[in-house]
């Protein structure tokens, strides 16, 4: 074990309140050393709902009995027209695994309409491909790509995805590294915290992350601790996992990976938010749906249209009634809007970074 995964393995064992404030101090330095006094603001949004996996701890997972829906490329253009009117350039498309609604032509072409939009930063967050299927994604203009392992520990990770590509571990794993040789010039890595023992999880992720870097010099890699949130299913966190556990895994990652990008979504509080923005977090989710067209309500038309009559056939084969089931993936916890994050921030004497990259610096046009 080198030098950096002995400091992160001992920063993440058990400590006092007086060990942990001392870390943070530490960890504020080295974050405004790295980063600035600023703080990245991104938006998620929902392409898709639809997904062929079958994962006990999340809404989108094939058995729910949610409304589904897929938006068109018109649709995308709708709800990114509204983030850029709110002030957003750093887009991360979301969707569940399936080939047939979320096919590598589809994200093609939605990565290409809204860099027609001018929108200069767009990432990813989808099922797995080949290295030769991100390739097209990164010229229509995608810049990054977020995979989550979910869980590192093998056991928990066959017990909770029982069906679907997404039950291959090692072909998950392996991701981040197909993308690095794809050409996206930023990674995301993350672990579900809430399956298994946190401690683990962090020092696995830490190995994962030491491993690229290693192999990756190129990308600029990121990494995000989300904890579990209700979702459809009703899943119940087998871990607890508080905010100081929390708190002191963000430190620990801040103090061993000084110029590692660390992302804190809407899934946590605005008081742990606030209170973790400068001292290891650099880029923050604002006025988040975790739901396709949730912001403007874009293809709700069409599926209460399907709805009628109080109901309506699920991928899964169930019958639901309208309004009975929510779209989301999850429920968020800070429900703030985008300028009132933009505005604590600045309050905390951060700066809120709308854009930080163009593909012009890249020679793109």
């Amino acid at each position: 074990m080198n030098s950096r995964l002995a400091r992160f393995e001992a920063l993440i064992c058990p400590c006092s309140e007086a060990e942990l404030e001392a870390r943070a101090r530490e960890a504020r330095c080295l974050t405004r050393r790295h980063f600035g006094a600023t703080m990245r603001l991104f938006a998620p949004l929902y392409l898709s709902n639809e997904c062929v996996n079958s994962c006990r701890y999340c809404g989108f997972s094939r058995e729910n009995p949610i409304l589904r829906v897929t938006l068109t490329p018109e649709q995308v253009e709708t709800e990114a027209r509204h983030l850029l009117e709110k002030g957003f350039r750093n887009l991360l498309l979301v969707a569940g695994e399936h080939p047939r609604y979320v096919s590598r032509s589809y994200l093609v072409e939605c990565v290409e309409r809204l860099r027609a939009l001018g929108v200069p930063s767009i990432h990813l967050e989808v099922g797995p491909m080949e290295t030769d299927d991100y390739r097209p994604l990164v010229e229509a203009g995608a810049e990054g790509l977020v995979v989550y392992q979910e869980t590192y520990d093998r056991r928990v990770y066959a017990a909770m995805h029982l069906a679907g590509p997404k039950k291959d571990y090692d072909w998950r794993l392996a991701c981040p590294q197909r993308a690095c040789t794809a050409g996206f010039r930023r990674v995301g890595l993350g672990a579900l915290l809430g399956l298994a023992d946190w401690r683990e999880e962090a020092a696995a992720l830490a190995h994962h992350l030491d491993a690229l870097l290693k192999s990756c010099w190129k990308t600029f890699f990121t990494v995000s601790m989300p904890r579990l949130r209700p979702a459809a299913g009703e899943f119940e966190p087998s871990v607890h996992v508080s905010d100081r556990d929390l708190a002191q895994f963000v430190i620990a990652t801040r103090l061993a990976f000084p110029q590692v990008g660390i992302t804190l979504s809407t899934r946590e509080s605005p008081a742990l938010r606030d209170g973790l923005a400068g001292v290891g977090v650099t880029m923050m989710s604002a006025g988040s749906h975790t739901e396709p067209g949730g912001y403007t309500g874009v293809g709700r038309e069409d599926l209460h249209r399907t709805a009628k009559g109080c109901r309506v056939e699920l991928a899964s084969g169930a019958i639901s009634s309208e309004g009975e089931h929510a779209t989301e993936q999850f429920a968020i916890a800070d429900a703030r809007s985008a300028e009132e994050v933009a505005a604590r921030l600045r309050g905390l004497g951060l700066e809120p970074v709308w854009k930080d990259w163009d593909p012009a610096l890249a020679g793109r046009r």
